[in-house]
């Protein structure tokens, strides 16, 4: 898949660059004209939970908002798509002058977006949505491609050897956490799905699915995780508990994900790089409402997937203590 990809340090310097032309007094307003540059509001509309992977991404968000002398209304849904619609509508009405929204569920969402769209607000996607940003109104998309990221676990699970492979999927309607687990079935094939009643809101039953349906299946041998917290509190325990040695991967970080790879009880986490994920589209709105930029080419802006095994964990394990991994 050849898509262009934007140097994620050059565009961080160049939009420095135009943040700092004579802004230090704050008496330049953002568009241009005169004023206090914070008076410009970038909002930020997720299906967050407030987890760790969402906290990581808020911070990246609130980062760049300081560095660029905005203000930043940062609010999360927590998996509600009507919710999320519903703050997407509130910012419209409320002053946004550019939107980012992640877009797990987009048919929910598409309403709200063409409102948002039809006031002539700028639109980014982040996290989910790199398949349908154009659809929503967004000029581009800043995230991984999911399949892609799949794929890539998939030639993980491929290098080690492992013939069968347990994609669970903690969250309902969300095209995402599906194309990653269709992703590995491309590459590695023999990978079975498993919907999870319990999800990360009931992480002990999540386990229980697993580890039944690890029981009712021994030619299983590698676990799928499509979240840090899904592989180290279900996915991990339940293969403890039938005492069979298997391979886990994950998407996303957590410390303990990371502390599990150093210790060699995980094979692998994709890393989605969520705080450029937030920090980079509140830069893409700013760079679009000062300077008339729509970054990306039409592509998505790809932050992933990237990996961290036993190899790097040590030093990712160093930053994600800071708050930024």
């Amino acid at each position: 898949m050849k898509t262009p990809k934007l140097g994620v340090a050059a565009l961080v310097a160049a939009t420095m660059v135009l943040a700092g032309c004579g802004t230090t007094s704050g008496d330049t307003k953002a568009d241009g004209g005169s004023g206090d540059q914070a008076s410009m509001k970038l909002c930020m509309y997720t299906h967050g939970d407030g987890g760790g992977f969402w906290s990581v991404a808020k911070k990246g968000a609130e980062k760049a908002a300081a560095d660029l002398g905005v203000t930043l209304d940062y609010q999360e849904s927590n998996n509600d798509a009507a919710k999320q619609a519903q703050l997407i509508e509130a910012g419209v009405t409320g002053g946004c002058e550019g939107i980012a929204v992640s877009a797990p569920n987009p048919d929910a969402i598409k309403g709200a977006m063409a409102k948002a769209k039809e006031a002539g607000i700028p639109l980014v996607t982040m996290n989910s949505g790199s398949s349908v940003f154009k659809d929503l109104g967004a000029f581009t998309h800043v995230g991984q491609d999911e399949f892609i990221a799949g794929q890539e676990a998939g030639n993980k699970f491929k290098e080690m050897g492992v013939k069968k492979v347990l994609c669970p999927i903690q969250e309902a309607n969300n095209i995402g956490l599906q194309q990653r687990c269709d992703g590995a079935k491309d590459t590695f094939g023999n990978v079975e799905n498993l919907q999870l009643s319990g999800g990360l809101a009931d992480i002990a039953k999540s386990q229980a699915e697993i580890q039944a349906k690890l029981e009712a299946d021994p030619s299983i041998d590698a676990v799928f995780a499509l979240n840090a917290d899904i592989a180290t509190g279900a996915a991990m325990p339940a293969a403890e508990a039938v005492g069979r040695d298997l391979q886990i991967g994950t998407v996303d970080l957590s410390a303990d994900a990371v502390q599990a790879i150093k210790d060699g009880k995980m094979a692998f986490a994709i890393d989605q790089q969520q705080f450029a994920q937030g920090y980079m589209s509140i830069v893409l709105l700013y760079l679009n409402k000062t300077n008339g930029h729509e970054l990306g080419g039409g592509q998505p802006i790809y932050t992933g997937p990237g990996f961290v095994t036993k190899d790097n964990a040590a030093q990712v394990q160093e930053l994600a203590a800071a708050g930024t991994r």
